[in-house]
C-alpha cells in the first residue's frame, strides 16, 4: 500500500552555482505532480507536470529550474545553478 509521496534526499547542501536535483516518487496512479518551495511562511509555486508533462510553470522556474516525470522512474526537480535565496524547504505532492 502507498503511503504518500517519497522524497530524496531528505537534506541537500550546495554551494553557489552548483547544480541541485531532489526526487520525487508520486503516489502510484497519480497523474498530477506538483513542485512548492517554502521560504519563512510562504509557499512558492514552482511547477506542476501532469502525465510527466510540464503543464504549468513560473517566470522563475524558467529560468533556473527544470524538472522532469519519466515514467516509471522519480519524478526530478532540478535547479540548474543555485543561489543563495535558494535556500528553502522544497515540497513535493501529487494528485
Amino acid at each position: 500500500m502507498d503511503t504518500g509521496v517519497t522524497q530524496s534526499p531528505s537534506h541537500l547542501v550546495k554551494g553557489k552555482d552548483q547544480r541541485a536535483k531532489m526526487d520525487c516518487v508520486p503516489i502510484k496512479g497519480h497523474p498530477y505532480v506538483y513542485w512548492y518551495r517554502k521560504k519563512l511562511e510562504a509557499f512558492e509555486f514552482l511547477v506542476y507536470l501532469w502525465n510527466g508533462k510540464i503543464t504549468e510553470d513560473t517566470a522563475m522556474f524558467k529560468q533556473r529550474f527544470s524538472a522532469e516525470c519519466p515514467q516509471n522512474s522519480p519524478c526530478s526537480l532540478e535547479i540548474k545553478s543555485t543561489e543563495a535565496p535558494d535556500s528553502a524547504l522544497y515540497i513535493c505532492a501529487s494528485s
